[in-house]
């Protein structure tokens, strides 16, 4: 049985495949909105200009002398290259000259990019006609409040100093906040990193319950979130939904919050898995939106097995790497960020990791790396595989595991 998967979603958007014996009870689990339709650009701009809950861009723009454009990093899909021009045009078209017109990259707690990185999410020509900063996590962050749950919120200087502040990122589903999208662009996109461990650590500390994948309604940590992104002033925001390959096929803009909760009503259908993975043996999942950040792909493997229990492989076919995470990752043989290391597997997993691109620090995300099984391409794991595996063994295959949840 061969099975084709999205891989390399920065570097050519290509195909892996994949053979597994036909022998084998697989099954493939893709997310339902897979192959749903690419927007057009004309599409796009139409949605841009008719938001939710807010005024137009041009309208917002009029009488304001400056504006910054805050979009999501490498370690999302987001097409900002898109996007960004349409969102230009409205800004100049309401009297805001371009040269005020700047662009800061919410990297979080993540590491700062290179103009390679920029150019593949903006663009070349937005890259060498507009300023475009890294957000610092450590300096030239403004003090601007507390939120109700405890978060002294200090965002970064050139987002404060903006008359208008804007956002474009995607909504997939997310580990700890449910869905990714609507305020997250400012927390923990672009604040200090205290402010961030307290978001992360502290405030999830006090309904953790509430929070994890696919977890919207009740979660903490969005509510935070919210808070903090109107105490700021996040003005407008933009937030896509993606296929199976990272095409927009659904924008929603407008008031953060209002165009947010709507985005996350189509992205709970679009991101589950259908089917759903159970008690399988083994479950192998493919982290093409995020294969920096491959260790998401190992709880959707996990949620998958019977009774927590059995073989999970993770494609992980990242070039760059794993991301920088100065929270998460080592920064030492023995330490690093104040959540590392970011989980441990449980001894019921046999974890395989395949990665063409691998180094040694690759699996510092979780505090027992050593008992990993790693390979670097699929007729080395395979071979591994069929020496554990036989007739009528129960397989799934999530082709898109690092934006996938289960629903159920």
């Amino acid at each position: 049985m061969k099975i084709g998967l999205p891989e390399l979603v920065w570097y050519g958007n290509t195909t892996l495949d994949i053979d597994l014996p036909d022998e084998w009870d697989v099954e493939v689990c893709p997310m339902r909105g897979a192959g749903r339709k690419p927007l057009t650009l004309a599409e796009m701009e139409e949605a841009i200009k008719k938001p939710i809950g807010s005024p137009g861009l041009k309208e917002l723009a009029k009488n304001k002398k400056s504006a910054v454009i805050i979009f999501d990093d490498i370690t999302r899909p987001t097409r900002v290259y898109e996007i960004a021009p349409m969102v230009i045009r409205q800004l100049v078209s309401g009297g805001i000259e371009e040269d005020a017109i700047t662009f800061v990259c919410a990297l979080g707690n993540h590491g700062a990019h290179t103009s390679h990185e920029f150019r593949k999410k903006l663009g070349t020509d937005i890259l060498e006609r507009f300023r475009v900063f890294n957000h610092n996590p450590y300096e030239n962050c403004e003090y601007v409040g507390e939120t109700s749950r405890g978060t002294k919120l200090m965002i970064n200087r050139e987002v404060m100093e903006a008359d208008l502040k804007i956002g474009i990122g995607c909504v997939t589903a997310h580990a700890n906040v449910g869905f990714s999208g609507g305020g997250k662009i400012l927390l923990p996109g672009v604040v200090h990193y205290d402010s961030s461990s307290h978001y992360h650590i502290d405030v999830n500390a006090q309904a953790p319950e509430t929070t994890g994948l696919g977890k919207f309604d009740e979660n903490i940590l969005r509510f935070n979130i919210e808070e903090a992104a109107r105490m700021a002033g996040l003005d407008f925001k933009i937030d896509v939904i993606v296929n199976d390959r990272g095409a927009t096929t659904a924008l929603f803009a407008g008031d953060f919050l209002e165009q947010h909760v709507k985005a996350v009503e189509l992205a709970k259908d679009v991101y589950a898995a259908e089917p759903r993975p159970r008690n399988k043996d083994l479950v192998i999942v493919n982290a093409f939106a995020k294969a920096n950040e491959m260790a998401i792909a190992i709880l959707c493997g996990g949620l998958g097995l019977e009774n927590f229990t059995g073989t999970i492989v993770v494609i992980a076919n990242a070039p760059e790497g794993q991301v920088v995470h100065y929270l998460l990752r080592s920064f030492g043989r023995s330490y690093g960020g104040r959540q590392y290391p970011a989980g441990t597997i449980p001894p019921s997993f046999n974890v395989i990791i395949m990665a063409p691109y691998m180094d040694k620090n690759f699996g510092d995300w979780l505090s027992n790396p050593e008992v990993i099984t790693w390979t670097k391409n699929w007729d080395e794991t395979l071979k591994i595989l069929k020496g554990s595996f036989g007739d009528g063994s129960r397989v799934a295959v999530v082709p898109n595991a690092t934006m996938q949840y289960y629903d159920s």
